[in-house]
């Protein structure tokens, strides 16, 4: 659920008209609901209320300060897989013990600043990365808490390109090898091996291949305590999906329903990673009309935004909802508005720079704005200067008022830092 709503054919933010925000912003502009936000991440954090938990955000779906900063007053802690993510994740106030770094290619740097900024612990994907983290903390004199990210080698099915439990993906440890390590804990004299993680992919919406995962998690950590090895933390990833077009996601209470048992077998503190289930509903991309080009055999509705804007359809190959803000267009395929099929795309010197092909849509004419819904996780986060275009503003919606929570670059930004 979200809280972008049509109210006599005209859409809201909240209590916000969108074609009241466009004049003072520009368009493209992303357009985030801070209450849609905000009830997402309290659904999840209630669901699992039966047990010690953290949520931890994953800042790679979107980390705006103004959001993370929402989140971080909430009690939310932070998943971030760069320096960069936990500079900005610090930077809005999560506190480090509630920070876990993720990710395979970790440099040097990247794991000295984490340790000097005493974050709860590194997610560990490889051997040579925890010889790596041993080495780095004892040369700063620290105990690096670490967990060892284990691949379930389990089916997703979702997208083969955000798909990461796998024995074919580049992500985590065989169990074999993650239990080899672990009885080796000893030899690793500046770390502490708190805990496992496992995270099987993203834009999931069924709850089986978690809990096919998790009992091969469950097995391996009882198989542990066995063997004397008590762990402290059990990370069972992100990954929950949404709604895009048809889907029919488990919802936070399913989702809990389901794992809850299986987590109490072990009595560890649950780590939970979500991002996309948070913040992918709880934003928009708003965009104009600049020409209805039709041809021979296509009609081309070209808007200012571009794949640089939102590259998830010409990367992935995804569906996004996209209407008119406006009722005097026509805002539903019900309306009585002529509909028109037609491919949405934008100016990029590209062939893949689209939105949506052949979508049939209400007619629509130059000027017009749309607005391209399920925006809010991989979009502004996956954003670039392609063609040199300057990235859009975010605007961030609070009840009847809304904020500039990031400025649209200047011509003078995509040149900050040549020679």
């Amino acid at each position: 659920m979200h809280d972008f709503k049509y109210v006599e054919g005209e859409l809201f933010c909240e209590e916000m008209r969108v074609e009241e925000i466009a004049p003072k912003v520009g368009t493209p502009f992303y357009l985030y609901s801070s209450k849609t936000l905000v009830d997402h991440y309290r659904k999840l954090d209630k669901a699992f209320s039966s047990l010690p938990h953290l949520v931890c955000y994953s800042l790679k779906a979107n980390s705006n300060l103004a959001m993370c900063k929402l989140l971080a007053q909430e009690g939310a802690g932070a998943d971030v897989v760069s320096s960069g993510e936990l500079f900005k994740a610090l930077k809005a106030g999560m506190p480090a013990q509630r920070i876990v770094f993720a990710g395979v290619g970790k440099t040097e740097e990247e794991i000295e600043y984490a340790l000097k900024a005493q974050i709860l612990m590194l997610n560990v994907e490889s051997v040579p990365e925890l010889d790596l983290i041993n080495e780095v903390a004892g040369r700063l004199g620290k105990k690096a808490q670490v967990s060892l990210r284990v691949n379930p080698d389990v089916d997703p099915q979702t997208h083969a390109y955000v798909a990461t439990g796998r024995k074919e993906n580049k992500f985590g440890l065989s169990m074999e090898v993650a239990r080899e390590l672990f009885e080796r804990r000893a030899e690793f004299t500046h770390l502490k091996m708190v805990g496992v993680h496992a995270h099987i992919g993203s834009q999931i919406t069924s709850v089986r291949p978690y809990v096919e995962a998790l009992q091969k998690i469950v097995v391996f950590i009882k198989d542990l305590e066995r063997g004397g090895i008590k762990l402290e933390y059990l990370n069972v990833g992100g990954g929950m999906g949404i709604v895009y077009e048809t889907e029919i996601p488990s919802t936070a209470e399913e989702f809990a329903r389901a794992l809850l048992p299986l987590i109490k077998q072990v009595q560890a503190k649950v780590i939970l990673e979500p991002g996309r289930f948070i913040v992918g509903n709880a934003g928009i991309l708003v965009t104009r009309v600049l020409y209805v080009k039709k041809t021979a055999v296509k009609t081309f509705v070209i808007v200012d935004a571009g794949m640089n804007d939102l590259i998830r359809p010409s990367l992935y190959g995804t569906y996004h909802e996209i209407r008119p803000t406006s009722g005097r267009k026509g805002t539903m395929p019900e309306s009585d508005k002529k509909l028109i099929v037609a491919d949405i795309v934008g100016p990029i010197c590209e062939s893949g720079d689209f939105f949506a092909r052949d979508r049939e849509i209400p007619e629509v004419e130059g000027g017009q704005l749309l607005a391209i819904f399920g925006a809010g996780a991989y979009g502004f986060s996956m954003s670039s200067n392609y063609n040199c275009r300057p990235r859009p503003p975010e605007v961030l919606v609070k009840g009847d008022k809304f904020q500039v929570i990031r400025e649209r670059e200047k011509y003078e930004d995509l040149i900050r830092g040549e020679v």
